[in-house]
Formats: C-alpha cells, structure tokens, sequence
C-alpha cells in the first residue's frame, strides 16, 4: 500500500469511524487519541464561532450536527480560521434540515460568523478614504472589509428565550464593518441604504449621479431632490465609517 493510500485509509478512519476501519498498523489506543484529538479540535472552533446557535441544541444534538459537518463535507481550506466558513457553506449547500432544526438556522450562522470574516478580511492597499468633498465626483467603492447584509430573521434577538418560527414582516439591514482602530462594528441599515451600497457593491467604481439615477429607478415616488439629499447624507455617514471608500487610480 502507498503512503498516500496510508493517509485516505487514516483520514477515513477518523472522519467515519463506524464506516471505515483503521489502518491494521496502528492500535485502537493510539487511533483513539487522533480521533477525539481531530474531532474536539473542529467542535472546539464550531463551538465558539457558533456561540448562540448552540444554545439552540441539546448536547447531543450539537454534536451530532458538528459530526456530520466533520464527517461528511470536505473542506477547502487547510487553515483553522477558515473553519467557521466551511461549517457555512456546508450548511448552505449539502446539509439537510432536520426537524429540531430551527427555520432560522442558517441565517443566525451567517450572522455570528460574519464577525470572524470581516475581522480576518484582508485590506486592499488601494483603497482610500473619502472626504465629504469627495463623494459627489469620486468613483465609489464598497470597502473590502464591509459587508452590505440583509436577514429575513430578526438575527440579532434570537436567543434560548426568542425563537421565531416565521420571518419578519421587514428584513433587518446591517453593514458590518472594521472602524479605525481594526474593531469590528455592527450598524443597523434601512433598506434605503442597503439598496445605497448595493448598487456600489455592483458596480465598482460608479459615481455618485449614476447611483442617484438608479435609485431614482427603484423608488421612483420621490423626487430627484429627494434622492440626491437622501443619498448625500448616507453616503457621507458610511464613508465616515470607511464602508465606502474611493482608490487610487495610479
């Protein structure tokens, strides 16, 4: 046998261990230690990153839903920070609903894991910060380390005591953000401004008339005055927070 059919043989025993028997060079008492090593690691980060939706669970029933991610998804990325977004797109694609699940689950996910992406997000050197003066005539750039967000749960009430099982009347709207000191912050939006940085997020680089003419053309029972105020005052405050931003063209 290979060493690399060594290592699939080893790597399935550990992911699936009632399916797949252990390598027949290795005792049960040493295969054990890579075992609960491997697995407690995972739940250790799926743990923490997923704080609230734990709560949700049943010990059993947590880790049962940590070992199906462990066993059944294949990760794309060796790095443990990378986890709690693998543990996402797991939920997002190949895991299937089951009845103690809330209808809420992924949402909430999203929403706690959305501090570790934008805290690890990597900035972009070009970017620059817009001056007041600059927002009317500068192209327009959502910030790498912003994030334009829309939930159709209440997300940020959901606890043991709050369990919705319907979605809101209105999503909630966030931009999530790293300030000047490198903190990551939470802003609650309105749909007016998540359209705002949905139309830049679109369209890199666009200006301030033309995001003016397309929200025109969403909302056309206001005047174009109306806009133009509207979209001045909001784009002011969320290029203060840099989660607008211009760059350097050279």
């Amino acid at each position: 046998m290979s060493f690399i059919e060594v290592q699939n043989e080893f790597m399935a025993h550990i992911r699936q261990p009632q399916q797949n028997k252990k390598p027949s060079d290795i005792e049960d008492r040493r295969m054990a230690i890579y075992r609960d090593l491997f697995f407690n690691n995972v739940d250790g980060f799926i743990s923490s990153g997923f704080p609230v939706l734990k709560t949700l669970y049943s010990e059993k029933q947590w880790k049962k839903l940590v070992r199906q991610f462990f066993s059944n998804h294949d990760c794309h990325s060796p790095y443990f920070l990378d986890i709690a977004g693998e543990f996402i797109n797991y939920l997002s694609s190949d895991y299937k609903i089951q009845k103690n699940d809330p209808p809420f689950m992924l949402e909430l996910a999203h929403y706690e894991w959305i501090e570790l992406d934008v805290s690890i997000a990597m900035d972009n050197p070009q970017e620059q910060k817009l001056n007041a003066t600059d927002i009317t005539h500068a192209p327009l750039y959502l910030s790498v380390t912003a994030r334009n967000l829309s939930y159709q749960y209440p997300v940020q009430t959901i606890s043991v005591d709050f369990q919705p099982k319907h979605p809101a009347e209105q999503p909630s709207y966030f931009v999530v953000y790293r300030d000047a000191q490198d903190d990551v912050q939470f802003l609650a939006t309105n749909a007016m401004t998540a359209l705002l940085l949905s139309i830049i997020e679109n369209s890199n680089g666009i200006t301030f008339d033309e995001i003016c003419e397309q929200v025109l053309s969403h909302a056309p029972q206001f005047s174009p005055e109306q806009i133009n105020q509207g979209a001045l005052a909001t784009l002011n405050a969320m290029a203060e927070r840099r989660v607008i931003v211009t760059k350097n063209q050279d």
